[in-house]
């Protein structure tokens, strides 16, 4: 009895199992899940990176600086959809946020990121909108005063991740981590063939030298950036890119982090000659704007790798040029040349969508000295240096 039930269970199982089989092929399905690509990219992605993140710990958690970032692992960092997020999150910042709502997530916001709202013209959060009013606050007038003894003021709210001379057209966006000053700024136009460095191109004297301050913007920031000093912009390139992290962790492992990234560079004249500021995008920071520049479209889907695209605001004729095409560089030659935009010291430049990064680039006296450490916390209108 008992091994005639066990034929008999048998043959149902193989029958069963052939059925199963059967329908199996003639459906197409699996008892497998079906693989999913993105986030299986995701999963490996990020196992790698953890993984390395912790086996390059080891050499320098006592205190050395960390080892670079390869060139696979920047490749990496770089094929995340960054520029796709960042307009993403620039839409989500533009949603009208119910009243009862905003002081709910503003609050949140304001303890996560230490905002000092006692210093906003706004107090009121339910004055807010969005978030993107919310990050675009403006300030008290009393709060930012000038520094009145420095020919250069700090241009926004920060910190200073590096600052000194520019040697052999390399600066450094953090301690020993370095980008190429030509890659920075691009091509400067009437330079020719001459054969000295690109440093040294840019002087308009021999006894002047080249100088750098660099201020990271953390997302609890005052998000305007303003004039550090009283000076002429002559030309505005953008340069599309990736929107990496600025953050100064990041910063240290990824070289010429700054080239990468999308940026707005203003150049122009101030009293020692060349002068410049650049803004530089980050994740979450696709929108750079500028207050004077209603052309300037940042983050847009489409853009040509190592492009850059030219605004001149020197005018020829009454007759403000721009450059034709990409990469061109708009020319001023001939006559009824009128200087580009002058700004005042302290006057608002223009605004991030949530927290970036300011470079100065500027030409002056070789007795020029700064008046700060690495690492400072600093604020709109406090001195940077003087001559």
């Amino acid at each position: 009895m008992a091994a005639a039930l066990r034929r008999l269970i048998s043959g149902l199982s193989r029958r069963v199992s052939s059925s199963v089989s059967r329908r199996m092929l003639s459906t197409g399905r699996s008892f497998l899940p079906r693989p999913r690509p993105l986030p299986l990219l995701l999963l490996t992605g990020g196992g790698y990176l953890g993984y390395e993140h912790y086996r390059r710990l080891g050499p320098w958690e006592d205190g050395g600086p960390p080892p670079p970032a390869t060139p696979t692992q920047v490749a990496l960092y770089r094929s995340f959809p960054t520029r796709l997020l960042s307009r993403t999150w620039g839409r989500l910042n533009g949603v009208e946020l119910p009243t009862w709502l905003r002081k709910p997530v503003f609050s949140l916001y304001i303890w996560t990121f230490g905002v000092n709202m006692q210093e906003a013209a706004v107090e009121d959060l339910h004055h807010y909108r969005n978030l993107g009013e919310f990050f675009r606050r403006r300030l008290k007038p009393a709060v930012r005063p000038l520094c009145a003894s420095s020919c250069l003021i700090s241009p926004a709210d920060g910190k200073i991740l590096h600052f000194g001379r520019v040697k052999n057209s390399e600066v450094e966006q953090v301690k020993g981590v370095t980008y190429s000053l030509e890659h920075f700024l691009g091509p400067q136009k009437g330079r020719g063939n001459d054969p000295s460095t690109f440093r040294d191109r840019l002087l308009s004297s021999p006894d002047n030298d080249l100088f750098h301050v660099v201020v990271y913007l953390a997302p609890g920031d005052y998000h305007c950036f303003h004039s550090p000093t009283d000076w002429r912009v002559e030309l505005r390139r953008h340069f599309p890119g990736s929107l990496m992290s600025v953050n100064p962790g990041v910063a240290r492992l990824v070289k010429e982090l700054f080239c990468l990234n999308e940026r707005v560079a203003l150049t122009g004249q101030w009293q020692h000659g060349f002068f410049s500021l650049t803004a530089v995008g980050a994740t979450n920071v696709g929108s750079i704007r500028i207050y004077f520049d209603q052309e300037l479209q940042t983050n847009t889907p489409r853009y040509s790798k190592g492009s850059f695209h030219d605004y001149s605001y020197v005018a020829v004729d009454d007759q403000v040029l721009q450059a034709a095409g990409v990469g061109g560089v708009a020319s001023a030659e001939g006559g009824g040349v009128v200087s580009g935009v002058g700004l005042q010291k302290g006057e608002a430049v223009g605004e991030f969508n949530l927290g970036s990064t300011i470079v100065l680039l500027f030409e002056a006296p070789k007795d020029f000295s700064f008046k700060l450490q690495p690492g400072q916390p600093i604020r709109v209108g406090e001195g940077l240096g003087s001559v």
